[in-house]
């Protein structure tokens, strides 16, 4: 029978084979985010479609061809969120956040959604992780979340990851910025496309970032922004560099970096590598100090970072990062006949509140067939429960990788049995180790 449908084109499955590797990543990040203070805040998955228009910017890609955007039958216009940041910066205007202090740090685990070319990790569906900052100017704070996200790399053993630096100014170094480069631009009028043509008059930076052969080789001779800094924003990308440095984190200053949101403002960033084609960001951020003005609210400077974990996890492949796999079953017991099975579902779940993994036959399998799943699953040990188990009060434990047995009880000594045979097996694999 033919399937109704399948996934939809740009949308991945996790699988249970490879759910682990994800829930690893999370892991790792979360105790990371933890020792930086940070607490994670849940968004909704769609926003009202001005809240991006506004907050990410009329003149980007994302706003202006990839954003799923739709009315709902009250006629209200909602878009499933195509970044985590808008959101987070909602919630804090809404919530009041601020008033438990400042500054507020938060992270996420976000699904987001962009109509765009299916590339090579790349999807209509990805997913990011992201941590921002809010209530504060401080270059410290700057240095704070590139290293956090420099440290994360290391933690999963990341090789060859290139930090790139730059500022992109205030808004008002920026408009003697505009003016160069829409002096420079203008020259090139006839060779431009069409929404670079449209981003000519009002943000003349996005052009920087367009993705076109023919605009990004005109870009290549464009005026830096790094040549337009006012004093105050030199000053603080100064003070940027010289907290990393003291951290003795490397980096390039690489003046085309603008990042594809409107909302950034002075330090941008990105961590970069070869080893992914095309996309090689693997993480990007910065600083977005008028982005709370632009939705509502009072000035309040904030920064962040975000990177996309299908990419993260390609990327640890690439470099042949073994994930660690979750332990498998550590007991399988095989009932035969009602009465055993019943005793062997009991025993199952004492088992399973000591927190062990404990499987048992919950299709009606015959016994070879039980035991052919026991070893599929790679389970540690095995037991077979029968009616002259059940009568003698008695079975017999098998490590399923040595083959040695033992006698159990079924009583209230069962535990101190099994555990007792566990310990034994850990600690030969581990000598077993040691000798090799």
């Amino acid at each position: 029978m033919a399937l109704i449908t399948k996934r939809v084109y740009g949308a991945e499955d996790v699988l249970p084979k490879d759910s682990y590797k994800w829930q690893f990543l999370e892991d790792v990040m979360r105790k990371e985010a933890n020792t930086h203070g940070f607490k994670e805040i849940r968004t909704p998955v769609f926003e009202h479609t001005e809240l991006f228009k506004r907050g990410v910017g009329d003149t980007t890609d994302v706003v202006q061809k990839e954003m799923y955007t739709f009315d709902t039958k009250g006629g209200t216009s909602i878009t499933l969120r195509p970044e985590g940041t808008a959101g987070a910066a909602r919630a804090l205007l809404e919530h009041a956040i601020y008033n438990d202090g400042l500054p507020v740090k938060a992270y996420y685990f976000v699904s987001c959604y962009r109509y765009e070319k299916k590339q090579a990790n790349r999807y209509r569906e990805f997913h990011q992780y992201g941590m921002e900052v809010y209530g504060t100017s401080s270059p410290a704070a700057d240095a704070e979340i590139i290293t956090s996200a420099a440290t994360l790399f290391e933690r999963l053993g990341l090789q060859n990851l290139q930090l790139e630096l730059n500022s992109i100014g205030c808004p008002t170094c920026r408009k003697e910025y505009h003016k160069a480069l829409r002096a420079y631009f203008e020259q090139y009028k006839d060779q431009l496309c069409e929404t670079c043509l449209s981003r000519l008059d009002r943000n003349p930076m996005r052009i920087l970032d367009c993705k076109s052969s023919v605009c990004s080789k005109i870009a290549e001779n464009a005026p830096t922004v790094l040549d337009y800094l006012c004093d105050d924003c030199k000053e603080h990308f100064q003070g940027v560099k010289g907290y990393l440095d003291a951290c003795g984190i490397s980096y390039v200053i690489n003046p085309k970096i603008v990042r594809g949101l409107d909302y950034y403002t002075r330090t941008v960033f990105e961590f970069v590598t070869t080893q992914l084609g095309a996309q090689g960001t693997v993480c990007g951020g910065g600083r977005y100090d008028g982005l709370i003005e632009e939705i509502g609210g009072q000035h309040t400077p904030s920064l962040g970072f975000a990177l996309g974990m299908e990419r993260l996890l390609a990327l640890m492949e690439a470099q042949g990062i073994e994930i660690p796999k979750p332990s498998g079953c550590d007991l399988y017991i095989a009932g035969l006949g009602e009465q055993a099975q019943k005793k062997a579902f009991a025993i199952i779940r004492e088992i399973r509140q000591a927190s062990l993994n404990a499987e048992g036959d919950i299709v009606g399998r015959s016994l070879r067939a039980q035991m052919k799943y026991a070893d599929k699953i790679g389970a540690k040990f095995s037991m077979v429960l029968g009616d002259d188990e059940i009568t003698n009060n008695k079975a017999v434990l098998k490590n399923m990788e040595t083959g040695d047995k033992i006698d159990v009880p079924l009583d209230e000594n069962f535990f101190q049995g099994f555990f007792s045979a566990y310990v034994e097996a850990d600690q030969a694999k581990l000598l077993q180790k040691m000798d090799m």
